[in-house]
């Protein structure tokens, strides 16, 4: 089993930053890649952005591409979302998951492991 427990949420003028963290443990590694996907009220879970834990390479949504950063501290077993220039659509509850898949899926069902979510607000 892997736990995972996100935190840095919180509510920020549009053009601001967050950064959010994604703390796992019950594995020496939470999982062959991590994700960050987010869920606005009355809308479906989207994926933001996933990471390799292997080899670090990362890929990203086109709506984020330039403004987010997906990155992983191994020896801290923590995964991370540096938000830049944050707009108010980005407003959503924002969770991490952790899949065994050995490729960056974009794909809810391809995550094992969730977390609880952590809120960002975006104000205009």
């Amino acid at each position: 089993q892997v736990q995972l427990v996100e935190s840095g949420g919180g509510l920020v003028q549009a053009g601001g930053s967050l950064r959010l963290s994604c703390a796992a443990s019950g594995r020496t590694r939470p999982g062959a890649t991590m994700a960050w996907f987010r869920q606005a009220p009355g809308k479906e879970r989207e994926f933001r952005a996933g990471i390799r834990w292997n080899d670090g390479s990362t890929y990203y949504a086109d709506s984020v591409k330039g403004r987010f950063t997906v990155s992983r501290d191994s020896a801290k077993n923590t995964l991370y979302l540096q938000m830049n220039s944050l707009k108010p659509e980005d407003t959503a509850v924002y969770y991490c998951a952790a899949g065994l898949t050995v490729y960056i899926s974009t794909d809810r069902r391809s995550y094992t492991y969730w977390g609880q979510g952590t809120q960002v607000t975006v104000s205009s």
